[in-house]
């Protein structure tokens, strides 16, 4: 039994004016609880360092330089990587990255039980507009504020098993897991920060939004054969709602634990890795019944090409 104890941190709202100070004494509050459970891992959500700023449209996109990290650890997180290590705990966590080189990512990073960073993603699948659209009952700006992620869905040895990133977005993208599959992850940890309405359709509300992104989660645990834990950021920033579902996903695609409330809440689970072993062997033994020859249009195809 290779088994990890997971803390999904969830992250009630984070308004505008709250420092990063204020942010990462509530994130310490939960590794406190997260240690106090005896977890290996703690989980917070993305941007999990401010409030969710691509809603707010800047004129001059360097305005919004503000909500990014240009080191990390910084002055203001370094207590939480203090912690880590003081604790024995291994934490992901997500935030905006501004590189030296002046690029702009939606980044999540892998902490061992030392307090070193391990692992870096780049969110790959970016949504939103690039301008402000009067037509959207809210603006979602991502596309404005980061670039696509360069570095691919790698993964990394730790906690005893095989451990994945993806963020947000990412998760509504099959290629994302299988991608992560093909590598044999075991553990997929992921954050989120999604609205409670559509900002496009909205009729499209919390309801719909929840069984989509439940709906995402579980095939994608299911048809990897590996835990998913996804962790919000949840409840009413600056006047928008954000929807929670905090959830962890087994190998079978069910969900085994989940948060009761929109505040900051800790969802702890027992993830046996060895239980990834039995879907990866049997239906899901890629070697033994992928037909790669048949998928060409994945990876040479970006749009819909129907036929004459």
């Amino acid at each position: 039994m290779r088994n990890v104890r997971v803390a999904a941190a969830q992250l009630g709202p984070i308004q505008k004016m709250d420092s990063r100070h204020a942010v990462v004494a509530r994130m310490l509050d939960l590794m406190r609880q997260a240690k106090a459970a005896a977890c290996d891992l703690v989980v917070y959500p993305e941007l999990a360092l401010s409030t969710f700023f691509p809603r707010w449209y800047y004129e001059e996109r360097g305005d919004a330089d503000i909500w990014f990290e240009r080191e990390m650890p910084g002055a203001a997180t370094r207590p939480l990587f203090e912690e880590a290590s003081r604790s024995a705990i291994a934490m992901s966590f997500g935030y905006a990255e501004l590189t030296p080189g002046g690029h702009h990512f939606n980044t999540s990073i892998l902490v061992d039980k030392a307090g070193a960073i391990i692992g870096k993603y780049r969110k790959v699948h970016m949504p939103g507009h690039v301008e402000y659209d009067p037509a959207r009952t809210h603006q979602h700006l991502e596309k404005r504020y980061f670039e696509p992620g360069d570095l691919g869905f790698p993964v990394w040895r730790m906690l005893g098993g095989i451990v994945g990133m993806c963020i947000c977005n990412d998760r509504r993208w099959p290629e994302t897991f299988r991608v992560l599959g093909l590598q044999g992850v075991e553990l997929v940890v992921l954050g989120f920060n999604t609205p409670s309405v559509n900002s496009q359709r909205s009729a499209e509300g919390l309801d719909r939004r929840m069984f989509h992104h439940r709906l995402t989660l579980q095939a994608g645990a299911y048809q990897n054969a590996t835990f998913v834990v996804a962790v919000a950021k949840a409840g009413v920033e600056d006047g928008h709602h954000c929807m929670a579902g905090t959830m962890v996903i087994d190998p079978d695609g069910e969900i085994v634990a989940q948060s009761a409330t929109e505040a900051d809440e800790l969802v702890v689970h027992d993830c046996d890795l060895d239980a990834t072993r039995f879907g990866k062997e049997t239906v899901f033994d890629f070697a033994r019944h992928r037909r790669i020859e048949h998928y060409g249009l994945i990876a040479s195809q970006p749009g819909v090409v129907p036929p004459l």
